[in-house]
């Protein structure tokens, strides 16, 4: 038995009790582990047991439910559904709007009969009534029944219960006044207070469901960048072909001032390339024959062929939407006490309305049944279980997005919620600090060997290495012109060295420690290494048949921008250390070269991880950024893993964050947002949770006795209004939150 997961599509939610009641029911389905819905993106992501349920029975059980659902189809990637998603987002926008102003300009109406007595065009309201109620607020009285056929609850079933008691009350009031009359109570209407009610609803979900499409701009910006049409070379001719028709192997001609069609290789022309909305990256990038080109980048000045390496899921345009698509459908930790109240505060506030009205009738009955009937509407219509749902997952939405823009993917509310509380930041040096691309300095042969031999022996092991020295080697041995046998029974020991056979020869290639496990002595070599080390290069000793034949010095520069990132990581009050494979000499000199003091260095994959696990056991929350594979299980220890986009997939796979940039200026950024996101997150939940402890006692009339203030129904329906939008729109302002100060960003480009 496999555990599966599956992602489809969701019509009909309104609310956060919507999105509770459709969790608890997945969850109660049979087989499945772990259920997650989004009210944000409309889709439901479940975690199952393939032989226990299937996908089909999943989507049955939200139909049961009452809400729509399909599978898509096996085509549709993280793309096409972010285009349907986004059609569907200004379909519903579109529609509410509509019924918004229809039902705004009906109660314009209704008000104008005022002046002259309701009573005299009590039919014509009726009528105005019903029709507001069946075009523009049928929707709510149907999903409310719905639910009740259930035995749950949403925001619907308050709305309906409001107005249905209102329109009731204004009905019979207009079939039969003298009824009224005779029991002592005034026949008031209240036709004009059921269609604003309505009016303004709509109104509010109207504006909530702009911003919503507001929240994803970036990844609609994403979504822009694919072409729908390429110039491919196909038998020697050059044709335009749909997006949808290019195949891998594909060779693409890219014209000045156009869009790639898809990730490749250039194989022939050079020019410059936008990726800033893929990577962030602010300069335009140099590509050149054998230089990797992403899909949804724009051309320069220059024209080059491409050769396609990878469409649709497998493009890094792809993977950009289908990791954000799962970030912003993402919770937070902090969003469960949100989920918790969400699932009991319709009945809750179903049973305050009913004390409301039976403490009215019983505490002032003076006041007559309109005093009580307005207070049990009032705190049905008032109430909004919306805002609470939504005050993490727009919040989570717009700062995924924002992050994106400047090259930094996060995986999530949780991420985001770790990253904040992040005290200590751990760095790997080589790919990380440096710039990843050793070069070979000097290479100092012993006794009869040349340095050109040691090079090829060295090459021929480390063709099989990932390790960034182990490619410098091998790079070197090419410039030089140098051709090498291929090596046999090759064994890597990860962040130390390698051996292999070649010619029947044992070579042996490391740092000195490593050696020195299998019995070599460094010996002459030594204090030459120290030299090597004290500057910052990284000495690596070769033996031939257990015997020392040479060492080499491998130098890796720091990024031009790492003292700078550093600078501002240390402003932020983290702590900083540099964790690395390297000898303890030439870690430092890098740490010293770009302001850090700690430094953890000789160490493997479980020493790196055993150290960071000392760290979290101090107390501290640790963020781990590293690149390699070397590098993934310790971000996997770590509280938060960041990985350099240009590192391994391994790496990237294990990482909360991605860099898209090789460059610590995203750390920094990534964990400013974070702060600034969880900064709006508490905000909005304040203000949800504030909105209803104030709002609803306000509707019941508790000051009243006091003031004489109490909300009418209208009032209310226009706070339960303003309460969802002003949560989103705080949200928004993640939009423009300043990842990179000014002063950071000259240096930063």
């Amino acid at each position: 038995m496999a555990s599966e997961k599956v992602t489809f599509p969701i019509e009909g939610m309104t609310c956060a009790a919507c999105q509770s009641y459709l969790e608890r029911t997945l969850r109660g389905q049979a087989g499945v582990e772990k259920a997650q819905v989004s009210l944000m993106l409309n889709n439901a992501t479940v975690e199952y047991w393939d032989e226990a349920t299937s996908p089909e029975k999943l989507v049955a059980a939200v139909i049961e439910a009452g809400y729509g659902a399909a599978l898509p189809s096996a085509e549709q990637g993280a793309v096409e559904a972010q285009v349907e998603n986004d059609r569907q987002l200004g379909a519903k926008y579109e529609a509410l709007k509509r019924k918004a102003v229809f039902s705004l300009t009906a109660g314009a109406i209704a008000m104008s009969a005022m002046p002259f007595g309701h009573h005299r065009f009590a039919y014509p309201l009726l009528l105005l009534t019903i029709v507001v109620m069946v075009y523009g607020g049928w929707h709510f009285y149907r999903k409310a029944w719905a639910a009740a056929r259930h035995g749950t609850s949403d925001m619907n079933t308050l709305i309906s219960l409001g107005t249905g008691a209102a329109f009731v009350f204004s009905l019979a009031a207009t079939l039969a006044p003298h009824w009224f009359h005779a029991h002592g109570v005034e026949p008031e209407l209240y036709y004009e207070a059921v269609i604003f009610i309505i009016a303004l609803v709509l109104t509010g979900n109207a504006m909530e469901a702009r911003a919503k499409r507001q929240t994803a701009a970036a990844l609609q910006k994403l979504v822009e960048l694919r072409p729908k049409t390429a110039r491919a070379l196909r038998d020697g001719a050059e044709i335009e072909v749909p997006i949808e028709e290019l195949r891998t192997g594909d060779v693409v001609l890219v014209r000045p001032g156009e869009r790639l069609a898809a990730d490749g290789i250039v194989i022939s022309g050079a020019s410059s390339v936008d990726e800033a909305l893929l990577t962030g990256e602010s300069l335009p990038v140099e590509k050149s024959e054998g230089s990797a080109v992403i899909g949804g980048s724009v051309n320069g000045a220059g024209a080059f062929r491409f050769r396609v390496t990878a469409l649709g899921a497998g493009s890094v345009l792809a993977r950009i939407v289908a990791i954000l698509r799962e970030a912003q459908s993402s919770r937070a930790p902090i969003q469960n006490l949100a989920d918790r109240i969400s699932a009991i505060f319709v009945p809750t506030v179903l049973c305050i309305a009913i004390l409301s009205f039976l403490l009215w009738q019983w505490v002032a009955p003076e006041a007559g049944l309109l005093r009580a009937l307005s207070a049990a509407i009032s705190v049905l219509i008032i109430a909004c279980p919306c805002a609470m749902g939504l005050a993490v997952p727009t919040a989570i939405m717009a700062a995924t997005g924002r992050g994106a823009e400047h090259g930094i993917l996060i995986k999530g509310g949780e991420a985001l919620q770790r990253l904040e509380e992040v005290s200590a930041v751990v760095l790997d040096k080589t790919g990380t600090i440096t710039e990843g691309k050793p070069r070979l300095t000097v290479v100092a042969p012993l006794g009869e060997w040349t340095g050109e031999q040691l090079l090829r022996l060295a090459a021929s092991v480390e063709a099989e290495s990932e390790h960034p020295l182990g490619r410098a080697l091998v790079e070197a041995a090419r410039a030089r012109g140098l051709r090498w046998p291929s090596a046999v029974n090759f064994r890597a020991e990860a962040g130390n060295g390698a051996r292999a056979q070649v010619e029947q020869q044992s070579v042996v290639i490391g740092s000195e420690k490593y050696l020195a496990s299998r019995g070599l002595m460094a010996g002459p070599l030594s204090e030459l290494a120290r030299q090597w080390s004290a500057a910052g290069q990284t000495p690596l000793f070769i033996a031939v048949d257990e015997q020392l034949a040479g060492a080499m010095a491998v130098s890796d520069q720091p990024r031009s921008s790492s003292p700078a990132a550093i600078a501002a990581l240390r402003g932020m009050g983290l702590k900083l250390s540099i964790l690395s494979g390297d000898n303890e000499r030439t870690a430092k000199a890098i740490a010293h070269g770009v302001g850090i003091e700690t430094v953890i260095a000789g160490t493997g994959p479980e020493a790196k991880r055993a150290s960071v696990r000392a760290m979290q056991e101090k107390g501290d929350v640790v963020a781990m950024v590293g690149d390699g594979v070397n590098d993934a299980p310790v971000l996997a220890q770590a509280d938060v893993g960041i990985a350099m986009g240009s590192g391994s997939d391994i790496a990237v796979a294990q990482a909360d964050v991605t860099l898209m940039r090789s460059d610590l200026w995203g750390v920094a950024g990534a964990i400013r947002l974070a702060r600034e996101t969880m900064r709006i997150v508490r905000q909005n939940l304040f203000w949800a949770f504030a909105y209803n402890v104030i709002g609803i006692p306000l509707a019941a009339g508790l000051l009243y006795p006091y003031w004489e203030i109490q909300l009418s129904p209208v009032f209310a329906s226009a706070a339960m209004a303003l309460s969802s939008v002003s949560v989103v729109t705080n949200s928004l302002r993640l939009r423009g939150t300043q990842i990179f100060r000014p002063e950071e960003k000259a240096t930063h480009v």
